[in-house]
């Protein structure tokens, strides 16, 4: 499936790739979960998220803190407070740095906790998308807060696309292991 430009698409794509994500991560070794992500050996993988993860707490992290950045943007709003997606002093050309601030923010979090946020949050997530109609999520120009976008692709992005992102990390890290 292309990228969700429904809301039924979004719940569907969301949810399977979830689902995928969880059963991944129920597969992986005692060995893949206690080494260390490191993918300085392959030029392909030069984003600064290769090097910044370092295990699965990490992507929980990241994939629970932009859960938060859509729910508290899409509250806020909501009640009529003009908040930005990224908050101040970040933007969309400094969201790594964004990134990095939650990765250290994390680092005595642990994985039992990482995997508990990110589930709630997840549902959070999937509760406050049912609260808007097709229209609300997939129309441009409905919500001035949300600028030239649409609501449903910031839906999108925090849900199935991050998942698929976590994926591709995780499969990359189980391949690693396999080899080393």
């Amino acid at each position: 499936m292309g990228r969700p430009t429904t809301k039924a698409d979004l719940l569907t794509a969301a949810t399977a790739n979830y689902e995928k994500l969880n059963d991944f991560v129920t597969g992986l070794t005692e060995k893949e979960l206690s080494t260390e992500f490191d993918f300085a050996g392959d030029e392909k993988k030069k984003e600064a998220h290769w090097k910044r993860d370092k295990n699965l707490r990490d992507i929980y992290i990241h994939l629970y803190e932009w859960h938060q950045l859509l729910l508290g943007w899409v509250q806020a709003n909501r009640r009529g407070e003009e908040k930005p997606f990224i908050p101040m002093p970040y933007n969309w050309k400094t969201y790594g740095k964004l990134n990095e601030f939650f990765w250290k923010k994390h680092q005595n979090t642990s994985l039992e906790d990482a995997e508990s946020m990110f589930r709630e949050s997840h549902a959070e997530v999937m509760e406050l998308a049912e609260t808007f109609s097709n229209e609300e999520l997939f129309s441009k120009g409905v919500y001035k807060w949300v600028g030239g976008s649409t609501l449903g692709s910031y839906f999108v992005s925090v849900t199935a696309s991050h998942y698929d992102w976590a994926m591709k990390k995780l499969k990359a890290h189980r391949k690693n292991c396999a080899a080393g």
